[in-house]
């Protein structure tokens, strides 16, 4: 049962194009089994993984009543079984130390990863468990200088909301007596701005490594969508990486709430990247966030932003300019699916 709900999870993330190959094979092994053993025998199971075969292009919620069934099922005679269980009592144990209040001598802290508006990042590790984690230290004083309660406030709210494996999750929060602090999950890799003007030798990524770097960020943005989350700071810099290369997005002090069926305003973000819509001041839903992946992708590609060169001395003004009237300029550097999706 956790093995079809891991595949079934891997499903909902997979491409178009690999989703009814990976459907099928989900169906062979959970309903035939291995070499025409039975596999699992829940109905709603049989009626959904069936539909399979009928597929063109798969819907990623395919197999949604599929996994209800086995989250309903586990929750039936198998979870009485587990409640028998050493590793219940050891899952007790750990939900009483999760409810022990968190202050700064539940962690280590360690070397500083980086400096931000209010404050430090650095990295530190849960005494306990010994497990390893970026806190992000907000200074009071600078906050209060900056007015900057509420964009605080705000991304502990919408972080509070998120468990995604492509946003920077929040594990834990706590404050002292001179700085509030964030618990994130920690990204030892750098961030994208770096891997694109840093590794190797002309600036850029190949076609691969931006096409698996971009599914991830719109995986991402989807997922603060489906939470009625607009980001409105997609950039290389805020894209940070995992030891094992994966990335996810930071930084969420510019994300905000749309209650649904509405819109919201607000001129913020970063130059260059900024969606025209959002510097005229209009009204908007989702669409910056798709307008600035649209320039990091063309980034990651060309090497340099599409309305700016990089370390480029142009005014705010004329950047705007660029972004609502000129047109960008594709080297053959870009494929045509590339080309295709900036556009």
């Amino acid at each position: 049962c956790v093995k079809f709900l891991d595949a079934a999870k891997r499903y909902e993330v997979e491409t178009d194009e690999q989703r009814l190959e990976l459907a099928n094979s989900i169906k062979k092994e959970f309903m035939v089994g291995a070499e025409g053993q039975e596999g699992i025998s829940l109905p709603e199971i049989g009626v959904a993984v069936s539909s399979c075969d009928k597929l063109t292009n798969g819907h990623k919620d395919l197999f949604a009543p599929c996994m209800q069934a086995v989250k309903d099922c586990l929750a039936g005679e198998p979870f009485q079984e587990f409640t028998k269980s050493m590793y219940f009592h050891r899952y007790l144990q750990w939900k009483w130390l999760e409810s022990q209040s968190v202050t700064y001598k539940t962690f280590r802290m360690y070397r500083v990863l980086g400096k931000g508006g209010f404050g430090e990042v650095c990295a530190c590790q849960v005494r306990a468990t010994g497990k390893m984690y970026a806190c992000k230290k907000l200074e009071k004083k600078r906050i209060k200088k900056r007015k900057g309660e509420a964009m605080v406030l705000i991304e502990k709210q919408i972080l509070q909301k998120i468990n995604s494996r492509f946003v920077v999750n929040l594990a834990y929060a706590y404050e002292t007596k001179d700085a509030l602090c964030l618990v994130l999950t920690i990204m030892n890799g750098g961030d994208l701005k770096f891997h694109i003007y840093n590794m190797g030798g002309e600036p850029g990524l190949d076609i691969a490594r931006a096409r698996f770097y971009a599914a991830e960020v719109v995986c991402g943005l989807d997922h603060l969508h489906q939470q009625g989350i607009v980001y409105r700071d997609c950039k290389p810099e805020n894209i940070l990486l995992d030891d094992a290369g994966h990335v996810r997005i930071s930084d969420l002090g510019l994300a905000v709430d749309i209650p649904e069926g509405e819109s919201v305003r607000g001129r913020v973000g970063t130059v260059g990247y900024m969606a025209p819509e959002v510097i005229d001041n209009e009204r908007y839903t989702f669409s910056p966030d798709w307008f600035s992946f649209g320039c990091l992708l063309y980034e990651m590609i060309e090497g340099q932003a599409p309305f700016r060169a990089r370390k480029e001395k142009v005014k705010r003004e004329e950047v705007d300019r660029r972004v609502k009237s000129d047109q960008e300029k594709y080297s053959n550097k870009f494929s045509e699916d590339a080309k295709s999706l900036c556009q």
